[in-house]
């Protein structure tokens, strides 16, 4: 018997030809021609550029430039054990349903089907919750642009929310009528990413303000008011966390790449290390060039990371450039998140995991996307972002529960594959492999993932007020109480775990 990813390549259809039984078919039966699946280099490209280098907003908030230095050091080296996990399971089952197929496969027998759907709506969650997220970030650094360039601006919140939907828009057509197009965007976007990246450092290096070395990697602040240092530095923890959060992106993908198996693991492992070095050298910089950090935090652009290039380069000209080459970047991160948004919506919609399943399980014939998942997610994050309107507070936590949502997936997850190694059951061919190192990996991920994900749902500050706290733990009980009640009502009669259709000889 073939397996479920065996069937989704079994047919394909040249330009000119009637559908004959070789490779590239559409699951649900639509065909898709070979010049608009794009190749596996278009695919890891876009998962290289499809993260921002690093979340540099709020690095004095807690822990300071010390826990900026140090903690990316520790978050980067948690994040590749991570990643390196996930990676061998894309290599084992390359599946647009990333990890809620890998738990249907690798959990308990007795467990794999609620488990799964558990896991499919959290990770729906946190795909959803990232691309509000990016389109959030890309239009109120946009609004932040303009306050630098013209103080009379009127900072209004629903200006944010309407550059929220424009920049979401944008993206949506770029992953739908101008699907074909976007190898050669990706291309061009790439080489932005690298060249821009040192167009924002060197001339930061070269002209802002220098720290000491003891200033720079040695200082540790409580700007949250915790009881402790050490506790006001494990929540600053979160700052290098988010901007090394999504590398997986490309598994939900999987079954529009070329040689999947192998194709997968690797991408998501180099955009690990290009994107770590990357974001380390970025970390230093700050750390090195933030300069006035009184003035950094009071900036009237909302973003201090705009106010630390103003005071280096004294240009307004040089200080737009260099917003700008980050307002591209993200705008492409957002691009990749309503790819990797839409297919993990679709992908658990095909498996009967959310209501109209079959409506939204459904492929153009014309566009070859899931145009209706894609399209049902621009309108979530059209209404969401409506939040912004009467609460930043309140969507800033829809963002907090994007990086939870993610963070709780990998470790159900990953502890699956613990659990299953523990047992001494053989585990799926693959061709990327952690070999005699995996358990080892598998552990110490897990146990770097706990205290992320448990200081996630913390506020910034204390004392804690309506305006300051993290809601996210209340959005996040509540999508996993209603996917509950969903499951028990009605999900369980028509849900079905992926490993129910996978036939493999071991």
């Amino acid at each position: 018997m073939e397996s479920k990813e065996d069937k989704l390549h079994t047919h394909v259809i040249s330009d000119d030809a009637e559908p004959v039984a070789v490779e590239g078919m559409d699951p649900t039966g639509v065909l898709v021609k070979p010049k608009w699946r794009g190749t596996s280099q278009d695919k890891m490209d876009m998962e290289t550029l499809g993260r921002h280098q690093v979340d540099i907003l709020f690095i004095s908030t807690n822990g300071g430039t010390g826990d900026l230095f140090w903690g990316y050091i520790v978050v980067l080296m948690g994040v590749a054990l991570t990643y390196a996990s996930l990676a061998e399971m894309a290599s084992m089952a390359p599946s647009a349903g990333g990890q809620y197929h890998w738990v249907s496969e690798f959990a308990p027998p007795k467990h794999q089907k609620f488990l799964s759907y558990l896991v499919g709506w959290i990770c729906m969650t946190g795909w959803q919750a990232g691309l509000l997220s990016v389109g959030f970030i890309a239009g109120t650094v946009i609004q932040g642009l303009i306050v630098l360039n013209n103080p009379s601006y009127g900072f209004e919140r629903w200006h944010g929310t309407l550059l929220v939907w424009a920049i979401t828009a944008f993206c949506v057509i770029f992953n739908t009528a101008l699907a074909k197009r976007l190898p050669v965007v990706e291309s061009i976007v790439l080489g932005i990413h690298m060249i821009g990246f040192l167009a924002v450092v060197i001339p930061l290096w070269i002209l802002s303000p220098r720290a000491t070395a003891a200033e720079a990697l040695m200082t540790f602040t409580n700007g949250g008011g915790w009881p402790t240092l050490g506790l006001s530095a494990m929540i600053g923890l979160l700052t290098p966390m988010g901007s090394l959060l999504g590398f997986d992106c490309a598994v939900h993908m999987s079954e529009e790449v070329e040689d999947a198996s192998w194709t997968l693991p690797s991408s998501i492992m180099w955009s690990v290390y290009l994107n770590g070095a990357m974001g380390f050298i970025m970390a230093i910089t700050m750390c090195y060039c933030l300069g006035d950090l009184s003035e950094i935090i009071d900036t009237p652009t909302g973003y201090p990371f705009i106010q630390v290039f103003y005071n280096a380069t004294k240009s307004y000209a040089a200080t737009n450039v260099m917003v700008t080459i980050i307002i591209i970047t993200l705008t492409a991160c957002c691009v990749s998140e309503v790819a990797t948004t839409s297919r993990q919506l679709w992908s658990f919609a095909r498996d009967k995991g959310v209501p109209f399943s079959d409506w939204l399980a459904y492929v153009s014939p014309t566009m070859h996307v899931p145009l209706r998942a894609t399209l049902v997610s621009l309108c979530i994050t059209c209404i969401v972002s409506l939040i912004n309107i009467g609460s930043t507070s309140a969507l800033n936590a829809i963002v907090s529960l994007g990086v939870v949502a993610l963070l709780s997936s990998y470790w159900i997850t990953i502890a699956c594959l613990v659990w299953r190694r523990l047992k001494g059951e053989p585990l799926p061919p693959r061709r990327w492999s952690l070999g005699r190192y995996g358990l080892a990996i598998n552990i110490m991920s897990l146990v770097f993932l706990i205290p992320i994900y448990f200081f996630a749902f913390w506020p910034a500050v204390t004392p804690v007020e309506a305006s300051s706290m993290n809601w996210a733990v209340l959005m996040y009980s509540a999508v996993v109480i209603f996917s509950l009640v969903y499951y028990f009502i009605w999900g369980k009669h028509f849900y079905v775990g992926p490993v129910m259709v996978v036939k493999r000889d071991m």
